[in-house]
């Protein structure tokens, strides 16, 4: 797979007039308790950046020292500190999962081994080289939906390598079940987190590090200055509070019940299977012609993720954001009738 299908995202799908479920973003206004400190914030534009406050905030939302803090301009941002300040002999990235931390690493000149897990890509510890000092793993992963046991991950954990865990989509699962986040006791365990999600800010470029103070200090020099801007670390500092906590609760409780349906009828089309178990804000599935479902799904006003540009993965697969009933519901009906139609299109 070449380096252009590495960089593909989601938001490539989406277009004018297009009902988006390549992107897995939530999209609903932002509560006053995010929206007014990002706005209060523009009043402070002149000055520099101070991000002592915001980091303090995630520290302690994690219960952690500062200094197992870095905060980053979005999640992807701290790929490339981890590539550019950590220089591995041998990275080994298990897939499917987000294709960034793999493409930073070898735009910093890294060499990469994937450990691809089959269907239902379940991690197995087993998988992975015992001589692997930076091991990358998607929790809950993207594109796949699946939710890794934190067991699994502890046995990965070793002196002299570092274990990259991506949990940009723990907060869509209730109660964070499965995150490591505030484990300081596995030795290179590195977590990275991102605010995009759940609070709908993929704009504002907002993510954080968390992990071993010596291992933080070596990513925050390869950082450039001010790296966060001043609403970003505003929105860090919101979506820290207790407040955010509980609300990201309820609002991983409603995106259960809206997966269940959206899973629910997808498992009444011939020819569509739904990918293990899903988690997340997200659905895999495996269909047949998958790649020209797409392009029809287009044509009538749909955007849904490809899944050959996922390592490990083809061009029967597609990955579907999760939404309200109402908008499930009716891209259901959309898919069956052009999966009715393919089934009746005279085969050349």
């Amino acid at each position: 797979m070449d380096d252009a299908l590495l960089a593909h995202h989601g938001d490539s799908e989406v277009g004018p007039g297009l009902i988006d479920l390549a992107v897995n973003v939530r999209t609903d206004p932002l509560p006053d308790w995010l929206a007014e400190p990002i706005r209060s914030s523009l009043d402070d534009l002149a000055r520099y950046p101070d991000g002592a406050q915001a980091r303090a905030a995630v520290a302690a939302r994690h219960g952690r020292p500062v200094e197992e803090v870095l905060l980053t301009a979005g999640a992807a941002q701290a790929f490339t500190l981890v590539a550019q300040a950590l220089r591995p002999g041998r990275a080994v990235v298990v897939h499917p999962q987000f294709t960034e931390p793999e493409a930073a690493l070898r735009q910093a000149g890294q060499a990469v081994e994937r450990a691809v897990l089959p269907p239902p890509f379940v991690l197995d510890h087993a998988l992975i080289p015992a001589e692997a000092d930076l091991v990358v793993i998607g929790n809950p992963t993207n594109p796949t939906s699946v939710l890794h046991p934190a067991s699994v991950i502890e046995r990965l954990a070793r002196p002299g390598r570092v274990v990259l865990v991506d949990e940009a989509f723990a907060d869509t699962i209730p109660g964070e079940a499965e995150s490591v986040a505030h484990r300081r006791d596995l030795p290179g365990l590195v977590v990275v987190r991102s605010l995009t999600k759940t609070w709908g800010l993929a704009g504002l470029r907002v993510g954080y590090v968390l992990g071993p103070a010596p291992i933080i200090a070596r990513l925050e020099s390869a950082a450039p200055l001010w790296p966060v801007s001043t609403p970003a670390l505003a929105a860090a500092i919101a979506c820290s509070s207790p407040v955010a906590v509980v609300e990201a609760h309820r609002i991983a409780l409603a995106l259960a019940d809206d997966r269940a349906h959206l899973v629910g009828l997808l498992a009444q089309l011939p020819g569509v299977a739904v990918a293990g178990t899903p988690t997340s804000s997200f659905v895999l599935v495996h269909l047949a012609g998958a790649d020209r479902v797409r392009l029809a799904l287009r044509s009538r006003g749909w955007a849904v993720r490809r899944g050959d540009t996922f390592p490990g993965l083809g061009p029967d697969w597609l990955r579907i954001a999760v939404r309200d009933h109402a908008t499930m519901s009716a891209f259901a009906s959309e898919l069956a009738y052009i999966l009715g139609r393919h089934e009746r299109a005279p085969h050349p």
